[in-house]
């Protein structure tokens, strides 16, 4: 299971160069997924604050820099084996990467569009939608828990 999360944080520390990289060039998406990002971050400082920032990791955000779409296989082994180090030596360690790694995948799977469709909204609450001078409305819904659905009353009915 560790060997899983280390190789997901390596994963991680590699993207989270990438999306600086292009965000430094001006080539980052309009709206930026601020949870992704949060979980990245919480990621990759995870893995700065134990290995520093300098040596594997540096070159490991270099690489991603130069355009790379993957780290070298040198890059990748150092690191993972600095990080397999950390999380035996350190079960604090190891249960904080895992932890986070777990947010960036639960992260990653609800910015996915196809989760959610490409014009999705997600909401922590009711929602209204109401179609009228002859337009439409619509929706579609991912649940995950209970869901009610009912219709409102109509205009001057009585309500029990």
């Amino acid at each position: 299971m560790m060997t899983i999360v280390v190789e997901a944080a390596v994963a991680c520390v590699f993207a989270w160069a990438v999306r600086k990289a292009r965000r430094v060039g001006g080539q980052a998406d309009a709206e930026v997924d601020y949870a992704l990002d949060a979980a990245m971050d919480k990621v990759h400082g995870l893995v700065v604050r134990r290995l520093g920032s300098g040596g594997e990791v540096e070159r490991l955000e270099q690489e991603a820099a130069a355009g790379q779409s993957e780290p070298s296989a040198l890059t990748r082994r150092n690191v993972v084996t600095g990080l397999v180090e950390a999380v035996t030596e350190d079960a604090v360690f190891a249960q904080e990467l895992q932890d986070a790694v777990k947010a960036l995948e639960d992260a990653k799977r609800a910015a996915d569009p196809k989760t959610l469709g490409a014009y999705s909204l997600t909401v922590g609450g009711n929602v209204d939608i109401r179609a009228d001078n002859a337009s439409m409305a619509g929706g579609s819904v991912h649940v995950e828990g209970d869901l009610s659905l009912g219709n409102p009353p109509k205009p001057g009915a009585a309500t029990s």
